[in-house]
């Protein structure tokens, strides 16, 4: 349409970035297998930025997640994992410090941390456990809950001990779908002693410092496909942030999203990671991107132009409706803008 300058065309969403930081499930894998696109995407990243990867999934070790995602056809060390039992054991030693007994909810990601951080672990609130710490694992069970209901029965503010989540993540993709996640075991917990927990991974800033700091990053892109947990951690910790829609979050999600929780860019999948990204462009109320056109008046959000992309679409939509500071259950939203033709597990 003429509307956008060469040097903006140009411009990719990876462009002056010196690390990428990509989540895990839902970006680069749902369950074992890849998701369409990524590894191509990300080795073709890793030719000149750096590569990390932060994952709130708390059952694996850090050398188990490198291990699955080289053999997926990445290239990645342990200490290029960022996990959020890395920073549960961070939070954790501020408040309870080692060598402590420790109930551990949780599989082997949280039990090797907790042990690298040097701590006495237990399964038994009979131990009389200093604290709980409590992660995703699948073979997480009620007795392991009802062990952590034992031990936090005392609120913290009558002499209760600490209990510490490594996320609260509702759900997780799987290959098959999508599955509950540490968020529901963690509320199974909250409804049995009416406490909460403190939250150490996403969308906590913590977790994201660690990385900027491991990394040494200037200017880094982190990529999620949650926009309550990465992406509302991403913006808290003042960090350029991307939402792929391979996951969790889908386009009706991306239109809602509230202020603090929008990404800097939208992408279909990672190969758009090295494609022209183009402005949004403002023009006699029309929120333009690339040649779809959307705009709102009143309560009403029109569609001037559907354009040739459909994620164009979506990212005009999402521009004009951000921009008109009306929360989008108040708006009558075209059916069109929220398709869904976007690859998900």
């Amino acid at each position: 349409m003429g509307l956008f300058s060469k040097k903006q065309q140009a411009r990719t969403p990876l462009d002056g970035v010196d690390v990428v930081l990509a989540d895990l499930d839902g970006v680069v894998y749902a369950g074992p297998g890849a998701l369409p696109h990524a590894v191509d995407s990300l080795n073709e990243a890793a030719l000149s930025i750096r590569l990390g990867y932060i994952t709130n999934n708390a059952s694996r070790t850090d050398a188990s997640v490198a291990e699955h995602l080289t053999s997926l056809g990445l290239q990645v060390a342990a200490s290029d994992v960022i996990t959020s039992p890395q920073a549960a054991m961070r939070l954790l030693a501020g408040i309870v410090p080692a060598p402590a007994t420790i109930l551990i909810v949780g599989g082997d990601g949280l039990v090797d941390e907790a042990e690298k951080a040097g701590y006495t672990i237990t399964r038994s609130a009979e131990d009389a456990p200093a604290a709980v710490v409590q992660g995703f694992a699948p073979e997480v069970a009620w007795t392991d809950l009802a062990e952590a209901a034992f031990a936090l029965k005392v609120p913290e503010e009558e002499g209760g001990i600490p209990w510490i989540a490594t996320n609260t993540d509702w759900t997780i993709p799987r290959e098959r779908g999508v599955a509950p996640g540490n968020g529901t075991l963690v509320s199974a917990v909250h409804t049995a002693i009416g406490r909460l927990a403190t939250v150490a991974g996403k969308p906590e800033v913590p977790i994201f410092e660690e990385a900027k700091a491991r990394f040494d990053a200037k200017k880094p892109l982190f990529i999620g496909d949650r926009l309550d947990t990465d992406i509302l951690g991403a913006v808290r910790a003042g960090i350029d942030s991307a939402v792929v829609l391979t996951g969790i979050d889908r386009p009706k999600h991306v239109l809602a999203a509230p202020d603090g929780s929008r990404p800097t860019y939208i992408l279909s999948d990672l190969r758009e990671l090295h494609q022209p990204y183009p402005q949004t462009v403002v023009k006699d109320g029309v929120h333009w991107v690339g040649d779809a056109g959307v705009r709102v008046t009143g309560a009403d959000v029109e569609i001037v132009a559907e354009g040739s992309a459909q994620i164009d679409l979506l990212r005009a939509g999402a521009a004009a409706i951000w921009a008109s500071g009306t929360p989008v259950f108040v708006l009558r939203v075209p059916e069109r803008l929220y398709d869904d033709p976007f690859h998900r597990p």
